[in-house]
């Protein structure tokens, strides 16, 4: 018989206060909980009376954190009662915070698999030991190099892995069981790790080279291995090795990075809907990247290899694009270009007065982009004499300010639509209330990773699928784009997050299309949204 205390102790199977008085006789837990029998909706509604009673954000993170290692069942019926208000609790911004301060506060692993980079030979057995019998289909890792706005937090970040997990059940249903967070400790070169007494991982600087990426290779060939039907996320790898590991492996297995290209499919989408509402189509758009690093580059790829879907030619496509970054416009004869950044750069015979164009103001007047997007991290850059001049020129202007969080923006969405008259059309990195101007109501579209990875990936799952594709891609970024009402007035370039699970579905389904056209599917499919339906899972017992 099965021990009853583990049963308590097992996120996957324990019910706590809902089991049944005959599950609590059949498995031998009379006596080890209170008398009354809850409804799954009675826990939610004391769970989340308990939530509201905490003080500030990361004491509610780390409240629903005990929920989940508890009882995962009643922290996602939870999580999707309440989606909106826990996204930023669950995830950015507050995962911040406890990344931030993981050694310090360490309780529990949360099932998470941990590799060495000192110990490749345990790469097979750590991931079977985390799997603990479980088949999975879904991975994030990180090696925590490349945090979003906190830089290399080593091992630490093993809960960005966590975290971006939680978001694909919310939103797209995935079952908890099928996913594993994985971090991989490859060093640090945070100094104040390393002098971290508590620090609970290696205390040496980041391995590169060589070494780094027979580790790589390694776990690769374990993880499919050891988990045939496989979707590999990639998160947070840092800036030297990100786009690396994508290019080598995204050709042969099924494989995703959501920095290059998760960023990149979710601001495709809101230019696509963006495009919806003004009538214009996007191979007629100059685009303007206000920061060319990882996310930059990651959408101008994105927007690069739709334009040529659409029936560019490569290189008439780059053409279309212009790099902004620190030292302004940037040229192909810089010879401290990144591989990414150097078939994007402009060609300086072009422009009679190059030298003049270091700053962004400059390249604006020089280029008249229709499309601009900010992934600079640096407030308040597109002033309004830089946007009137954009509305010179164009009747509906495309403007992201993404950068986050909302003290690092390039812009105001309310700044935005004034100084363009209610033109704009507006993609922001954080949420934004509604905005009333001349009388309408303007929703403003969040570019959120959120509304489109869950999806992609849950679609790629569904269709066994492969590869992840181009064309997968684009037809989860079409059909996020395609969610706007183009009849009304102030209508958002992106569908609310409110809605997320009911558009990850959409999305999914769109994937899973693509995937089964393009012969990429491992088995037999005969109906595509019978797949997607049944691999759905609900937070019920």
């Amino acid at each position: 018989m099965t021990d009853p205390v583990s049963i308590l102790n097992d996120p996957f199977k324990n019910k706590g206060t809902a089991f049944t008085e005959t599950e609590r006789t059949a498995l031998g837990l009379n006596g080890l909980l209170p008398a009354k029998v809850q409804t799954i909706q009675e826990q939610v509604d004391q769970t989340y009376a308990q939530y509201q009673s905490k003080v500030n954000n990361l004491e509610k993170r780390h409240f629903l954190m005990e929920i989940f290692n508890t009882n995962h069942v009643l922290f996602y019926k939870l999580f999707s009662q309440h989606i909106v208000e826990f996204m930023p609790i669950v995830y950015d911004p507050t995962i911040a915070d406890t990344i931030e301060n993981y050694s310090e506060l360490f309780v529990e692993t949360q099932g998470a698999a941990y590799l060495d980079i000192n110990h490749p030979e345990n790469i097979a057995a750590s991931l079977k030991n985390a799997a603990n019998g479980r088949d999975i289909k879904l991975v994030v890792v990180t090696d925590a190099e490349g945090i979003l706005g906190i830089g290399d937090w080593g091992v630490q970040g093993v809960d960005i892995s966590v975290g971006k997990l939680m978001v694909y059940t919310a939103a797209s249903g995935l079952d908890p069981a099928s996913v594993l967070p994985i971090v991989i400790d490859g060093g640090t070169n945070n100094q104040q790790l390393l002098d971290d007494p508590l620090y609970l991982g290696n205390k040496f600087n980041r391995i590169r080279g060589q070494q780094y990426y027979d580790f790589i290779d390694e776990f690769v060939d374990q993880i499919e291995t050891v988990f045939p039907n496989l979707y590999l996320h990639w998160e947070d790898f840092g800036r030297s090795n990100a786009a690396n590991i994508l290019n080598k492996y995204q050709d042969k297995i099924a494989t995703f990075n959501d920095d290059i290209q998760g960023t990149g499919i979710v601001v495709l989408a809101g230019i696509l809907g963006a495009l919806k509402i003004s009538g214009e189509k996007l191979t007629d758009q100059t685009y303007m990247s206000f920061g060319a690093g990882t996310a930059g580059m990651g959408i101008v790829k994105q927007l690069h290899e739709e334009m040529v879907q659409e029936g560019l030619s490569d290189q008439e496509a780059k053409k279309h694009f212009f790099l902004v970054d620190k030292q302004g416009l940037l040229f192909d004869d810089d010879p401290d270009l990144t591989p990414e950044q150097k078939p994007f750069a402009a060609k300086r015979a072009d422009f009679k007065n190059a030298a003049e164009l270091t700053n962004l103001q400059a390249a604006v007047k020089a280029v008249h982009p229709t499309i601009l997007v900010g992934t600079s991290t640096h407030p308040n850059a597109f002033t309004e004499a830089i946007v009137k001049e954009i509305a010179s020129y164009t009747k509906r202007p495309i403007i992201f300010p993404i950068s986050n969080p909302t003290k690092l923006a390039e812009a105001k969405a309310e700044d935005l639509l004034k100084w363009t008259d209610g033109k704009a059309l507006v993609g922001n990195g954080v949420p934004v209330d509604d905005i009333q101007y001349n009388g309408d109501t303007y929703q403003i579209g969040q570019v959120n990773n959120a509304l489109i990875y869950p999806g992609l990936g849950f679609g790629a799952i569904a269709a066994k699928s492969k590869l992840l594709t181009p064309e997968m891609i684009s037809a989860a970024a079409h059909s996020l784009g395609g969610i706007v009402d183009t009849n009304k007035v102030g209508a958002a370039v992106l569908p609310p997050v409110a809605k997320l699970a009911e558009f990850s579905k959409t999305v999914a389904l769109a994937v899973a299309k693509k995937a089964v056209e393009q012969g990429l599917n491992r088995e037999p499919i005969d109906d595509v949204e019978k797949a997607v339906d049944d691999l759905k899972w609900e937070p019920e017992y």
